[in-house]
């Protein structure tokens, strides 16, 4: 798969890529699509995007995860592959067409995963160099036992790799996903301030939360001089 070259980052891109970040059940999924709602509604070229959703290396992922037979570095060889795809056919073209881009998860996933199973953060880093930074990256962040709680009482059984399993944290599950949960959140907050992340209080009510978004968003469409007359 060929990976688009560094030297290109941002030549001629008019796009504006909002990414929003946080462990699972933090609320930032819920928080992205409404944005992408609300954007689409104001008449904006949006395109959404996921973590972990290439159908090319889908597949494979899947079965390697079937099997628990991945490695740390296996791991996330796999979801920079993933990551590479996506970037190349969807997010820097569309970035370069003047789209909107939403990210649900970007690199500071990785980093924070990657580096929890023991990877090397520069190598991690490394990996992803060719990828545009965004123009904003929203960080939710919980209380480690609300978003926890939010997840498994959804949930009859965790995944192996989403529990944390592989790394022999804990033999019960639920404990195992408390710790590496925290050691993610952990990582996320390092990055706070070196990636200028906003933060957003994940346990205020979904309408504050949404309007704090969408007042910086709107900051970012008048910088970028995208502002719709239409839009509220």
């Amino acid at each position: 798969m060929q990976v688009l070259n560094k030297s290109n980052e941002n030549k001629n891109e008019e796009g504006i890529l909002i990414v929003v970040e946080g462990i699972d059940g933090s609320g930032k999924s819920t928080q992205i699509h409404l944005v992408d709602r609300w954007l689409r509604s104001k008449g904006y070229d949006v395109f959404f995007t996921e973590w972990n959703s290439s159908e090319t290396v889908k597949e494979i992922t899947s079965k390697g995860k079937k099997k628990a037979s991945l490695t740390p570095m296996t791991f996330s060889l796999l979801h920079s592959t993933d990551f590479a795809d996506r970037y190349e056919k969807n997010i820097y073209p569309l970035l370069r067409a003047g789209y909107i881009v939403l990210a649900d998860r970007y690199i500071y996933t990785a980093l924070a995963r990657d580096t929890v199973r023991g990877c090397e953060k520069s190598w991690v880093k490394n990996m992803y160099n060719y990828a545009r930074k965004p123009d904003i990256v929203f960080y939710f962040k919980v209380p480690i036992e609300t978003a926890v709680n939010r997840i498994i009482s959804g949930r009859p059984k965790l995944k192996h790799y989403e529990a944390g399993m592989d790394l022999g944290l804990s033999k019960d599950e639920y404990e195992s996903y408390r710790i590496f949960q925290g050691r993610i959140v952990d990582e996320y907050e390092s990055m706070v301030a070196d990636e200028n992340f906003i933060v957003i209080d994940g346990t205020l009510e979904i309408e504050r939360q949404q309007n704090t978004v969408r007042r910086n968003v709107l900051n970012i469409l008048k910088t970028k001089n995208k502002i719709h007359d239409i839009i509220s």
